[in-house]
């Protein structure tokens, strides 16, 4: 299922083929519906009834890019959709519309000395789909459509996986599996659009539902790569889901986080904390919607996240698949 969802595209404002599939699978295990803005809103009954609201969510966008101008030699010009650094686009495929395009940026021996010391700015870089001139890439890309990584699904190495889009579909999929089981208690599941510009979609669930506490299923930046200094690391891979108590956007419930520590050691689970306060996501959002909520942040630790090539270990899926099972039992309590 992660390969499936993984390959799909569906940047921010254009989840459609993501939301299709995310119905598709949950359609028969629960009540839902799709709001304005195009967030699944699912309720599944558990066992047991209860008058606590509790509220799993994830988002169902990822990063990409627009198209902003086509110039008369027939590239594309282009701006992000979402935090994505330039580094990790130049020479890059890209989808476009279903046809392969390479980024592309000023030749080396024509830069200056000081633009040979600076990154480019996506101002500065194109898209080449062979078109000869304007009218030929008109034929294919027209102003506003939306372009993505090109990027297989691989296993690699000591139980790693590599592909795009891993932030968030790993939520999408560990959600998508808990309401296929028998939950002990009642329970809401938020699958957000729009996370990425800005957590829109999560502030109308939220506002919606109105959850007593909220758990965000998320992938946040493992920084265990070479060159680093362990100051540096905000989580790693390899040592199981990632509870924060800081971001950029959100301060966690203290007693959630450390229920959280609490229960994965009572269950032999692995967990780690976010040692560095850095990132947002969607708690940022539900945290002050409507009359607010307490929440508690779920993460994959995730390498070279918002690029084509995002790498997370197999291990630390299983391990969170494991602590959700678990904690949220204790949300009730």
């Amino acid at each position: 299922m992660l390969k499936d969802m993984c390959l799909l595209n569906g940047t921010s404002g254009d989840e459609n083929p993501v939301r299709e599939y995310i119905i598709d699978k949950i359609a028969s295990f629960c009540d839902y519906y799709v709001d304005a803005l195009g967030s699944v809103i699912a309720f599944k009954k558990g066992k047991k009834k209860t008058d606590k609201k509790v509220m799993l969510c994830a988002h169902m966008d990822e990063v990409g890019f627009i198209i902003t101008h086509i110039t008369d030699d027939g590239y594309l010009k282009f701006s992000a959709v979402g935090g994505i650094d330039s580094s990790v686009v130049i020479g890059r495929h890209v989808n476009v519309n279903g046809i392969i395009g390479i980024v592309g940026a000023k030749a080396v021996h024509l830069l200056s000395d000081d633009e040979k010391k600076t990154m480019p700015d996506f101002d500065s870089l194109y898209i080449d789909i062979g078109a000869s001139n304007k009218e030929q890439a008109q034929k294919y890309a027209l102003l506003g459509d939306f372009v993505y990584f090109e990027s297989d699904y691989y296993e690699f190495g000591n139980g790693f996986i590599k592909a795009k889009a891993l932030d968030d579909r790993i939520g999408c999929m560990l959600m998508i599996e808990l309401i296929k089981s028998e939950l002990e208690y009642d329970a809401y599941f938020c699958f957000n659009v729009q996370e990425e510009v800005g957590l829109r979609g999560a502030f109308c669930t939220s506002f919606s539902v109105q959850p007593d506490i909220a758990v965000v299923i998320e992938s946040t930046t493992a920084a265990d790569i070479d060159g680093v200094s362990d100051a540096e690391v905000c989580c790693k891979a390899g040592k199981g889901a990632v509870i924060s108590y800081m971001d950029r956007r959100t301060i966690y419930d203290k007693k959630l986080y450390e229920l959280a520590f609490k229960c994965a050691k009572e269950n032999n689970i692995s967990v780690q904390t976010k040692t560095r306060i850095a990132g947002g996501n969607d708690a940022g959002a539900v945290q002050t919607s409507g009359a607010g909520s307490r929440v508690i942040a779920v993460s994959l630790p995730c390498r070279y996240i918002h690029s084509g090539s995002s790498v997370v270990k197999q291990s630390d899926i299983d391990e969170t698949r494991k602590f959700l099972k678990v904690y949220i039992n204790k949300l009730y309590d």
